[in-house]
């Protein structure tokens, strides 16, 4: 996880996808801090065209929730441990 302090949102992640690693650019630096993120399995949208925000390319999406006022957001997270790269269904 890097920070990206020109933006109050987002962070700049690193994830791994199976054997590859992606570049992930997510909105959500108002409810974690760097230290809630490592290590932490998550699930992304892998099939996306890169966008390219604040100058970075983003090459996936991480899927989260939050309720309607947007003041609590949570991480989409497998129930049970598997691999990397697994597959969506």
């Amino acid at each position: 996880m890097i920070d990206m302090p020109k933006s109050n949102k987002l962070y700049k992640l690193r994830v791994k996808v199976g054997a590859k690693e992606k570049q992930i650019l997510a909105g959500i630096k108002q409810h974690y801090k760097p230290e809630d993120l490592v290590g932490r399995k998550i699930v992304i949208i892998d099939n996306l065209q890169p966008a390219k925000l604040m100058g970075e390319v983003s090459e996936g999406m991480l899927l989260a929730a939050s309720d309607e006022g947007k003041t609590k957001v949570i991480f989409l997270t497998p129930e049970r441990d598997i691999e990397s790269g697994a597959k969506i269904s």
